[in-house]
């Protein structure tokens, strides 16, 4: 039976993502945050080639993620579908993560916000776009996971 979040997890994960006044980790970071902050770096690099068989490694079979269109996407499935589709209708693309933000890293659970961007091609035409997401990953079967992400653009 996979691993559920308690109820209180699920507070704390709550608490991390709407507060202002969570401390951040210090710059003498844990091994659990190095690890996990590579996978913002494997996931990124996993993104940018295309292809799902180095993705899916990186996500949780209960994962959702919700597309900058509001499109939402549950269950590794699902996810795998939008993520070809996208990357069949967006061509030589370039996909980037800065300013990543750590909200919440214990040893199994951890919660980023980031900046993202990228350019590409669609139908022919040199398109851009980018804005903020917010990911949670999970420690799960010895390694970290996509648990959910939420993309969105900022408010002008």
């Amino acid at each position: 039976m996979p691993k559920t979040l308690n109820s209180t997890r699920i507070v704390l994960l709550s608490i991390a993502l709407f507060s202002n006044n969570l401390a951040f980790p210090s710059s003498e970071e844990s091994e659990v945050t190095m690890v996990s902050a590579e996978f913002v770096q494997q996931y990124e690099t996993a993104l940018a080639s295309h292809s799902w068989e180095k993705v899916s490694p990186l996500i949780s079979e209960r994962a959702s993620v919700v597309f900058s269109n509001g499109t939402v996407h549950k269950g590794k499935e699902a996810v795998r579908v939008a993520y070809e589709r996208n990357w069949k209708k967006i061509t030589s693309e370039s996909y980037e993560m800065t300013n990543v933000h750590w909200l919440l890293d214990s040893s199994d659970t951890a919660v980023y916000m980031f900046d993202f961007s990228w350019t590409g091609v669609i139908d022919g035409e040199a398109t851009a776009g980018g804005g903020r997401g917010t990911a949670v990953i999970i420690l799960e079967n010895g390694k970290w996971q996509l648990l959910a992400e939420h993309l969105g653009y900022p408010e002008h």
